[in-house]
């Protein structure tokens, strides 16, 4: 199947998101031979970041440089994307499958009028689309389905695919479309997140190492031992449901059914009892170590390594020991 892709940026640091890269790999299998793979960013940066589309071999990139978008919530960039696919002919968006990139495909299938999917692990292109598989209902099934239409929307699960190496290639900046900007603020006043604080550390969808805590740290305060252990590893923030309507921290962190799902490298989870509503955002992560009170807790069920005891004692003296072998 021979088709121009477009794959959507996601800004990171002073470049792209590895599930950027990860996108890009896909995307030169789904244009084909003859096909072509355009890059976008937005932001206020963007024309910097459209470097590192080049870098990873994609040459052609619309660079939509815009202080306005700069913080917007994911979803407000719908039309920008949905214009650019326009201007280049594209029969298909890519993107990668953080909470970025889910977003931003949800409202493109409206606003694009495409067939669209979440969180796809393999991914074959045919002559009347793509034929996607996908883990569901919390990693426990798999789907296949087919997507078909003039018009496809694909987020890609983070680390199911390698990142695009290049090789490096010259960069052609094409100029961005006209924007409706009335809609981008109609679309950034109807997604934008609660006005609670954000956890430092690494984006947690698209994080190598995430740890997270649960009830059983017992308090606000104690909750600090997660971000500790999480500062010393150089990992992301999680927590479970219980510690968000506890107000001990945003729900901008929560890992579950109702919140984020991750699929880290590591998932380090503490105090963290393992309802079914959180496992489902978790259990595909590579490695789950689990640290609990109790032994006979469910998410020992799951966990490929588990430490039963006083997580109070258990937590500091890890995080001491991570710092000793880090020289930190």
């Amino acid at each position: 199947m021979t088709r121009i892709v477009l794959v959507v940026g996601e800004p990171a640091g002073e470049g792209l998101a590895g599930a950027t890269l990860e996108a890009i790999g896909v995307a030169r299998r789904v244009a084909g031979p003859g096909g072509k793979v355009v890059g976008f960013v937005a932001g206020p940066a963007a024309t910097a970041r459209a470097t590192a589309f080049a870098n990873a071999g994609v040459g052609t990139v619309v660079p939509l440089e815009e202080a306005r978008l700069e913080n917007a919530p994911p979803a407000s960039q719908a039309p920008a994307v949905a214009a650019a696919a326009r201007s280049v002919g594209a029969g298909a968006i890519l993107l990668g499958g953080t909470t970025f990139g889910r977003d931003l495909t949800g409202a493109l299938a409206i606003l694009w009028e495409a067939t669209a999917a979440n969180g796809a692990t393999e991914v074959t292109a045919e002559e009347a689309g793509l034929r996607v598989r996908r883990p569901i209902f919390g990693g426990r099934a798999t789907e296949e389905r087919r997507l078909e239409g003039p018009r496809i929307v694909l987020s890609v699960r983070p680390h199911a695919f390698p990142a695009a190496e290049g090789p490096a290639v010259p960069l052609e900046a094409v100029p961005p479309p006209a924007i409706d900007w009335p809609a981008i603020a109609f679309a950034a006043r109807r997604t934008a997140p609660p006005t609670a604080g954000r956890a430092s550390g690494p984006g947690l969808a698209d994080a190598a190492i995430v740890v997270a805590g649960g009830r059983g740290l017992g308090s606000a305060e104690k909750f600090a031992l997660v971000e500790e252990l999480a500062g010393a590893l150089g990992a992301a923030v999680g927590a479970s449901r219980a510690v968000t309507d506890a107000g001990w921290r945003p729900s901008s962190i929560q890992v579950g059914q109702t919140g984020r799902s991750v699929s880290p490298q590591l998932y380090i989870a503490i105090g963290i009892s393992g309802a079914i509503q959180h496992l489902v955002g978790m259990t595909s992560s590579r490695v789950i170590v689990a640290i609990n009170s109790d032994g006979s807790a469910p998410i020992f069920r799951v966990a490929d390594y588990g430490l039963v005891g006083d997580l109070f004692a258990l937590v500091p003296a890890l995080t001491a020991e991570v710092r000793r072998v880090r020289g930190a």
